[in-house]
């Protein structure tokens, strides 16, 4: 989605079940408007938190009207045989998006890929796509807006999103927890935003990092708080980037136990209505 909207509103790891939310970004031209809505990936749920992220991937198929179904060269199809058979019998255009093509070695690799997908989904238009290298994506994005059915523009001209800037925070913060820390701590953790106070040249910012356990937040602080310390430096830089102002970046780790199978706090993280 981020080359699609030419700005990084989606945050990027090797890593699975990085995307949580259902986050829009928009692409305004003279004579068309586009929404595109990046969800989570389609796993099957373990506890409560990855239940209302396969909410979040199933409503995509409830409004959309073009679906993208992206994949990779990697992606084993068979582990969302479920949700591959509902996107079957979409009667929207289906465009099934296979990335990463500059990781096989010839076409013989892609032309096997594509007859797979083709049979999973016969009706869909396959774009073979590197994102990483940006082969294709024009070509996408001609079709996307051939499909566009007619209708007055949702957001403003000017819109980029419809997340608030704080979002962009957590995610921020949370991309840099993801790429610094492994095994279960990155998915035990959420990041709030508790202060954001911004002025004309600088913002003064206040998270916390929301963990299961004590030795999840022993393990997030580091040693002397060495750990955090680097989280709150790379995140820091990217959030001056997203901004282009100073940050005064303040991050806490507190313990919230058991937060990923409770539906209170599922809520007050904005997982839930």
């Amino acid at each position: 989605m981020n080359r699609l909207v030419g700005e990084r509103v989606s945050i990027i790891t090797q890593k699975a079940q990085t995307t949580r939310h259902r986050i829009n970004g928009i692409v305004n031209a003279d004579d068309y408007q586009i929404v595109f809505s990046d969800t989570p990936g389609v796993l099957k749920p373990k506890y409560k938190l990855q239940e209302s992220m396969l909410n979040f991937s199933e409503s995509a198929l409830t409004d959309a009207d073009v679906l993208l179904y992206v994949t990779d060269v990697v992606e084993d199809p068979s582990k969302n045989a479920d949700f591959i058979a509902k996107v079957a019998k979409e009667k929207v255009p289906v465009l099934l998006v296979i990335n990463k093509i500059d990781l096989l070695k010839g076409n013989d690799d892609l032309l096997k890929i594509f007859d797979h997908w083709r049979g999973l989904l016969p009706n869909a238009e396959v774009f073979p796509m590197s994102a990483k290298e940006n082969f294709n994506v024009e070509s996408l994005m001609k079709r996307i807006v051939d499909l566009l059915p007619p209708s007055p523009p949702y957001f403003g001209k000017d819109a980029l999103t419809d997340k608030p800037a704080r979002f962009f925070v957590t995610e921020i913060v949370r991309e840099k927890i993801l790429l610094e820390y492994d095994k279960e701590v990155p998915y035990a953790t959420e990041v709030i935003v508790e202060k954001f106070d911004e002025r004309a040249d600088s913002i003064h910012i206040m998270c916390v990092v929301y963990v299961e356990r004590d030795s999840q937040k022993g393990i997030i602080i580091g040693r002397g708080g060495s750990k955090l310390k680097r989280v709150g430096m790379d995140a820091r830089r990217d959030i001056e980037t997203f901004f282009g102002k100073k940050v005064f970046l303040e991050i806490y780790v507190k313990v919230e136990a058991d937060w990923r199978n409770r539906e209170n706090k599922l809520r007050s993280f904005g997982y839930m209505d």
